[in-house]
């Protein structure tokens, strides 16, 4: 019997790529073939060298082949993926069928749903991969079904607290920034509502993948009972989840080959003792060194390492680590708690302030940062939150709970695996 073969079409920045093509690994262990598709523009900067069995790369143009800079245009750029990727995934389909390649299904994540309505017209059916947690597509959702208005109200009244199915109280700065009336980006919201109507067009309580863990977000992913929301994560290298396959596919790290010194300094490190950091400052989209903008960058370096890439798995399974403060983008905060690692969160748009407010409220494995009546958040404030999850224990000992339970479900025979296998059984059904 043919392997069934998957077309997994996802939006072109390193934190949709990265869990995307983790997910892919996934599909061929167990058995499935795998075309990975992304812009143009994205797929020049991906390690695409010597990849697994089963798994093959073709590339769409989303208008910007050159790549996006970050001073463009976003809402621009968004209408471009729309619209130039629409097209050429029509084109490559189309032309896999005329070679004799029927994908099984589609599978698709965040910002694109008009992969799923070019699927459509090759009357191949899709699947959406939501690489956030659940409990921001709960926020999505509940927004569009009836808590529109306390949703945008929290923003003009901080006393406001959101009480949603599922979720924690959530005040204004817990919630993600698409909803700030401030937010430049109007693609944002559009974008969502056009995803649930996409999904509610398949049927009866349609699946919808989700990067987490069943009992990481129970309660989120089973408040929406209209749909059936199953944890497939964490989709991290298999090799930090204790699983036996080393090898790994990713996004930008080619750009940075040989600049593996940061792991013989962390080896030199005593475990958790006082405050040497590990600073990873990415160069600008232009290419330009971000860390020569350091006014103290000699004095800074006495104390810490400076680099401008790392593998982030790789340093937050490290002894010598004791603490990430981190953005919170759930790539990040989903590896942590699978490393074990308490966080510092220090959030700054869409997700991220969410995934703080669970990271600290809910499963209580870091602090967030406090803003002071300026906005900004003070030197002394940093030090408190580090002081606090250096020396917390209960922290710690929540972190290593997660980290247990995270690397149960992932590994063969736990929920996310399970769940997987799943999806597997049921294609073409």
């Amino acid at each position: 019997m043919e392997k069934p073969h998957i077309l997994l079409v996802t939006f072109p920045s390193q934190g949709h790529i990265n869990p995307s093509l983790q997910f892919a690994k996934r599909l061929i262990r167990i058995g499935v073939k795998v075309t990975f598709v992304t812009a143009i523009s994205a797929f020049r900067r991906m390690n695409t060298t010597t990849p697994p069995d089963g798994l093959s790369f073709a590339a769409i143009s989303d208008g910007y082949d050159e790549g996006f800079k970050s001073t463009g245009d976003m809402n621009h750029f968004m209408s471009e993926v729309r619209r130039c990727g629409s097209q050429t995934l029509r084109e490559l389909i189309a032309a896999s069928i005329s070679q004799g390649t029927r994908f099984t299904r589609v599978v698709y994540t965040i910002f694109i749903p008009w992969v799923a309505v070019v699927a459509r017209e090759f009357d191949i059916p899709q699947t959406f991969l939501w690489n956030q947690p659940a409990a921001i597509f709960n926020i999505y959702y509940t927004y569009f079904n009836g808590y529109g208005d306390v949703i945008r109200n929290s923003f003009s009244d901080p006393s406001i607290v959101v009480e949603l199915p599922g979720l924690p109280p959530l005040a204004s700065h817990d919630l993600p920034s698409f909803f700030n009336p401030s937010n430049e980006n109007v693609f944002a919201l559009p974008a969502m509502k056009e995803q649930l109507e996409i999904i509610d067009e398949e049927g009866k309580n349609p699946k919808i993948l989700v990067n987490t863990s069943d009992f990481l977000e129970h309660e989120a992913l089973k408040a929406m009972e209209k749909y059936n929301m199953v944890g497939v994560g964490p989709l991290m290298p298999s090799a930090f989840l204790g699983g036996k396959d080393p090898s790994d596919t990713s996004f930008g790290g080619d750009l940075y080959k040989g600049t593996k010194g940061y792991m013989e300094w962390l080896n030199s490190q005593p475990e958790r003792t006082g405050f040497p950091f590990l600073w990873v400052i990415r160069e600008s989209g232009e290419g330009e060194k971000e860390e020569e903008k350091l006014s103290c960058k000699e004095e800074l370096e006495k104390q810490g390492m400076i680099v401008p890439w790392c593998s982030q798995v790789e340093v937050l399974s490290h002894p010598s680590v004791g603490c990430f403060i981190t953005h919170c983008g759930w790539n990040s905060t989903f590896e942590s708690l699978a490393s074990g690692m308490p966080m510092v969160a220090f959030p700054q748009w869409t997700d991220q302030g969410t995934n703080a407010k669970l990271v600290q409220d809910l499963w209580k494995t870091g602090v967030r940062v406090k803003k002071n009546e300026e906005g900004m958040v003070e030197g002394d404030e940093i030090k408190r939150c580090l002081e606090l999850v250096m020396g917390g224990e209960e922290m710690r000992q929540s972190a290593r709970k997660w980290k247990e339970l995270i690397r149960a479900a992932a590994n063969e025979g736990g929920s996310s695996d399970n769940n997987l296998r799943t999806f597997v059984d049921e294609l073409g059904k």
